[in-house]
C-alpha cells in the first residue's frame, strides 16, 4: 500500500492521484512485493532541511530523501520499504528551470526515492547509470521521457 501525506498548505498544490501512479510504476518496474507498503510525504523546504542536517550531515535544504526499511508490519505481514520525502517548494523551483512542469518533477523526485527504497544509489559511476537507466525507463512508461534526469 502507498501512503501519501501532504504538509497542511503545501504550494503548489500537487495531485496525489499522479504522485501515486507514478510511485506505483516505478515499485512494478522494479518487481517489488505486491504487498509491500511505503510512505510519500509531499513537504517543504524548511522539513527537509532538518532532516538532511540531522541524517546526511548536509547544512541546506534538498529536494527528496529517501529512508529505506526493512521492516514487516506485524499486523498484515507486509513488508515496509520505507519513508520518502519531497520538498514541493524545491521541486517547483527545479521545474521551472528545467522546462517542466511541476507535476512532472515531483513524479521524477518519486520515481527517485522509490529507487532508493530498492536499493539503488548514485555514488558510484556504475551505480548511477543503473539508476539513471532505470529512472529514464520509468519516466518514459509514465510519458516523462522527455524529462532530462539532473546529474
Amino acid at each position: 500500500m502507498i501512503f501519501l501525506e501532504q504538509i497542511d498548505d503545501i504550494q503548489p498544490a500537487i495531485d496525489m492521484d499522479i504522485v501515486e501512479h507514478a510511485v506505483a510504476t516505478a515499485l512494478q518496474h522494479q518487481h517489488a512485493p505486491s504487498d509491500a507498503d511505503l510512505t510519500i510525504v509531499l513537504s517543504d523546504n524548511e522539513q527537509l532541511h532538518e532532516l538532511n542536517l540531522e541524517w546526511m550531515d548536509v547544512d541546506a535544504p534538498t529536494d527528496v530523501l529517501s529512508f529505506p526499511s526493512e521492516e514487516i508490519d506485524p499486523e498484515t505481514g507486509n513488508r515496509y520499504l520505507g519513508d520518502i520525502l519531497i520538498s514541493v517548494e524545491r521541486a517547483a523551483e527545479q521545474a521551472t528551470m528545467a522546462g517542466h512542469s511541476v507535476e512532472a518533477e515531483v513524479q521524477l523526485l518519486a520515481v527517485h526515492g522509490v529507487l532508493h527504497l530498492m536499493g539503488h544509489d548514485h555514488a558510484e559511476m556504475e551505480e548511477k547509470a543503473r539508476m539513471w537507466q532505470a529512472q529514464a525507463e520509468i519516466l518514459t512508461i509514465l510519458g516523462l521521457g522527455n524529462i532530462q534526469i539532473r546529474e
